[in-house]
C-alpha cells in the first residue's frame, strides 16, 4: 500500500532559502506565510486522510484483504504508522471519531499473532496517559480482549503485548483498576511472574509494584494468592530489571505487614532472611562498574533489611550503600515503562507556567528558519 507524506524536502528548502544560517530570522511575507501556513495544514489533514484510510483497511473482512494480496505484514506495517499517529493526544481521541478505535480492537482477535501484538501496542499508546481515551476505550469494552490475550494468547509476545496495554489502559484509572481486579487480574499477574519470558515478568512486576503502591490493602489479595514466595525466588533472578522489580514488590509487603497488628513471623521471614544476605554478599563482590549499574538493588536490599529487621543492613558498615557519583535520590524504575516520548512530554507539561524572563514572554518559538544569532544571544 502506497503512502503519500508531507513535502518536507519542499519545507526544508524553503527553510533554507529564507536563512544564510548566521542571521537574525526575517520577518515573511504576506505570500510566504500563506504558503507555510497552507503547508502546515496540508500535513494536518493529511495524517487525518490517513487515518481514514487505515480505518477502511480495518473495516474490511480478513478474507477480502487475503483476496487482494493483503499480507499480515502488510497489515502490520499500517498499525505501525498508525501508531506513529496516534502519538499525539489529539490524534489518538478523533481515531475514535473517524470510525478507527472499535476496528482496532478487534484486530487484537485476528488470527495472526503479529497483528494481536501489533494492535495491543497501538492500544497502549492510544489510552497512555489519556483519560479521554481510557473511558473510551472500556465504554468500547477493549479491556475484555486485552484480559483474553494477557491471560490466554498461546504466543507470549501477543501476552506481554497486552499486559503493557492493560498498564497503560488501567493507569490513573479507577474504574480501570476495579475491572482489572474482578476479572481476577492478580492470578493472571502471578502466572505472568512464572513465565520464562523475563521481559514478561518485567511488565508483570511493573504493574503489581503500581497497583500496589496505589491500594495498600490489596497487599493481603497478593499474599493470598502466594506471591512471596515467587517474587523471593525472582529476588536472585540474573536479569537486574526483574530482581529490583521483585525487591520492590517485597518491600511493599514487608511495609503492608508491618503496619498490621496481628503480624506474626512466619517460615518465609527466615528464607527472605536468607536471600537478603546472599544479595548482600553478592554486591560486596561486585566490580566498581557493577555497583554502578546496582544502584537501585542496593538502596532496595537496605530498605527492605530495615523495615524487615529495624536495623541498617551490612551494606552501611561496608560503605557499599552511597557510592561517590551516586545520585542523592535512588533511580526510579517502576515509571519508566509503556510512556512514548511526545506523550510523555504532553503529560509532563505546564500550560499555566510562566516563562522566568522578560525576552521568553516576548520572543514565540520559531518553527523554521534559523535561530539567533551568536551576536544576538549574547
Amino acid at each position: 500500500m502506497a503512502k503519500e507524506s508531507p513535502n518536507w524536502d519542499g519545507l526544508l528548502k524553503w527553510s533554507l532559502s529564507h536563512s544564510d544560517g548566521t542571521g537574525s530570522a526575517r520577518n515573511l511575507s504576506e505570500e510566504d506565510r500563506r504558503w507555510f501556513m497552507e503547508a502546515m495544514q496540508a500535513q494536518s489533514v493529511d495524517v487525518i486522510r490517513r487515518m481514514k484510510e487505515i480505518t477502511l483497511v480495518m473495516q474490511t473482512p480478513e478474507q477480502v484483504l487475503e483476496s487482494q494480496g493483503v499480507t499480515p505484514q502488510d497489515i502490520e506495517d499500517m498499525l505501525d504508522e498508525l501508531q506513529e499517529h496516534v502519538e499525539s493526544i489529539d490524534n489518538a481521541n478523533d481515531l475514535h471519531s473517524i470510525g478507527g478505535l472499535v476496528p482496532l480492537l478487534g484486530y487484537l482477535k485476528n488470527s495472526h499473532a503479529i497483528i494481536r501484538a501489533k494492535a495491543a501496542e497501538v492500544v497502549s499508546t492510544i489510552v497512555q496517559n489519556n483519560p479521554k481515551s481510557q473511558q473510551m476505550v472500556m465504554e468500547a469494552n477493549g479491556l475484555e480482549p486485552l484480559l483474553s490475550n494477557f491471560t490466554s494468547d498461546p504466543d507470549v509476545t501477543v501476552r506481554t503485548k497486552a499486559l503493557g496495554a492493560i498498564s497503560s489502559l488501567i493507569r490513573h484509572n479507577r474504574p480501570g483498576i476495579a475491572a482489572f481486579r474482578l476479572a481476577n487480574g492478580y492470578a493472571a499477574l502471578r502466572d505472568a511472574l512464572s513465565s520464562e519470558s523475563q521481559r514478561f515478568q518485567r511488565k508483570a512486576l511493573n504493574l503489581i509494584h503500581y497497583l500496589l503502591h496505589e491500594n495498600h490493602s490489596d497487599c493481603d489479595v497478593v499474599a493470598e494468592l502466594g506471591f512471596l514466595r515467587i517474587m523471593m525466588h525472582l529476588a536472585s533472578s540474573e536479569d537486574a530489571e526483574v530482581l529490583e522489580g521483585a525487591l520492590q514488590g517485597l518491600l511493599e509487603l514487608a511495609r503492608y505487614r508491618l503496619g498490621k497488628q496481628d503480624a506474626h513471623p512466619s517460615e518465609e521471614d527466615d528464607k527472605l532472611k536468607q536471600i537478603l544476605q546472599e544479595r548482600i554478599k553478592g554486591i560486596s563482590e561486585m566490580s566498581a562498574e557493577d555497583l554502578g549499574a546496582a544502584q537501585e538493588e542496593r538502596h532496595l536490599v537496605d530498605s527492605l533489611w530495615l523495615t524487615c529487621y529495624n536495623e541498617p543492613s551490612s551494606l552501611r558498615e561496608m560503605g557499599l550503600l552511597v557510592l561517590p557519583g551516586d545520585d542523592a535520590l535512588p533511580p526510579d524504575v517502576a515509571s519508566k515503562h509503556f510512556e512514548p516520548p511526545l506523550r510523555a512530554w504532553g503529560a509532563n507539561r505546564n500550560p499555566d507556567a510562566k516563562s522566568s524572563t522578560k525576552k521568553e514572554e516576548k520572543e514565540a518559538p520559531l518553527l523554521l528558519g534559523p535561530g539567533p544569532s551568536s551576536g544576538s544571544a549574547s
